[in-house]
């Protein structure tokens, strides 16, 4: 049966649900025609900026993640609905404002996960799968006391699987590890279905403009210049789109208990992904040459960036048939597009002025 089929008229939970990769997988829902529930955050303004084209074909549950009560509330909705899905997408995702924020990242993205896990208890809900988002971070750099336990592949480069050990080296990663062995936890305390996903490097429309992508394309397209941290470490980048896939598949074909990771299954340097996005929108006229410039005052603190990340999606290739499916140009070509198309979605945004 396909995933659209599978997808019709079932009920769906998002957290995160207006946020980059949340909106996207908000989009495919509907478009697939499932019962989708939507978390977002509460404001006093109320104001949903990523998914306010679907409105009408959603229900919107206002509240926070770090709030148990708003979160049992929300869950209340899927009694009844037995084959529900439920995406954890809702956290503080960005790394350097891990550092800013501590505290809010830990709550967010620990206690938010425990809340959610132990609604579902309190609450007795039948949900077919429950799928939180992790992240590549979590692998972090390779300690020279574990680099025995990791795969290579044939060209030497270190292959991170679901087998690989992790070392989590910012507030964010760890965070997010945890997050991780809870959703574990309560997979062999309680029995509930659920997966952990590592999604390597999302990237596409919509993303915060403080990311890497998103702010050499906003920079790119203001100015001559695009100033960046450290150009050196090499990441695995995958298109949102792709990211949405895994987690569909994952959702629907993973297996209880057990996790997933993927990517695009190619790394790239960050120097190196610069040029690219420069070279694809200087031959669309996005722009003309704009110089690159690094700043120190952009580096993660101390030791703490990770120096390379590439992904081996064997596991989730082979139990669901999964692949990356956009380019790296085509995937930077319909980023570029969209930042150059939505000025007054992230101008207010950036960190860079």
């Amino acid at each position: 049966m396909h995933v659209e089929d599978r997808l019709r008229d079932r009920s769906v939970f998002v957290t995160g649900a207006d946020g980059f990769v949340g909106s996207h997988l908000v989009d495919t829902l509907c478009e697939m025609g499932a019962d989708v529930h939507a978390f977002v955050r509460a404001t006093s303004s109320g104001e949903l900026h990523n998914i306010r084209h679907r409105t009408n074909e959603i229900t919107v549950h206002r509240g926070d993640l770090r709030d148990k009560h708003s979160v049992q509330e929300a869950l209340s909705h899927l009694q009844g609905h037995g084959d529900s899905i439920i995406f954890h997408l809702g956290a503080q995702a960005h790394v350097g404002e891990s550092w800013e924020r501590p505290y809010e990242t830990i709550d967010s993205n620990i206690n938010g996960t425990l809340n959610l896990l132990q609604s579902i208890v309190d609450l007795d809900l039948d949900i077919y799968k429950f799928d939180t988002a992790g992240t590549s971070e979590e692998y972090g750099n390779i300690k020279e006391e574990m680099k025995d336990k990791h795969e290579v592949g044939d060209d030497g480069r270190v292959l991170l699987s679901e087998r690989s050990p992790v070392n989590p080296t910012s507030v964010y990663a760890t965070s997010k590890l945890a997050a991780d062995f809870l959703t574990m936890n309560y997979h062999d305390a309680y029995d509930l279905p659920t997966v952990t996903t590592r999604m390597f490097n999302n990237y596409g429309p919509r993303q915060n403009p403080r990311y890497i992508t998103g702010t050499i394309i906003t920079q790119a397209l203001e100015r001559d210049i695009v100033e960046l941290g450290n150009l050196e470490p090499r990441r695995d980048m995958c298109f949102v789109e792709d990211g949405v896939r895994g987690h569909l598949h994952v959702a629907l074909e993973g297996n209880p208990g057990e996790q997933y990771v993927y990517g695009y299954g190619e790394n790239i340097s960050m120097r190196d992904w610069t040029e690219k996005i420069l070279q694809v929108g200087s031959e669309h006229d996005y722009w003309e040459d704009p110089e690159i410039v690094q700043e120190e005052e952009r580096y993660r603190p101390g030791d703490s960036d990770v120096e390379e990340l590439l992904v081996g999606f064997e596991k989730l290739n082979e139990e669901t048939g999964w692949e990356p499916q956009v380019s790296w140009e085509e995937g930077i070509r319909r980023t570029i597009d969209w930042y150059a198309n939505n000025k007054e979605s992230w101008y207010g945004r950036v960190d860079w002025r």
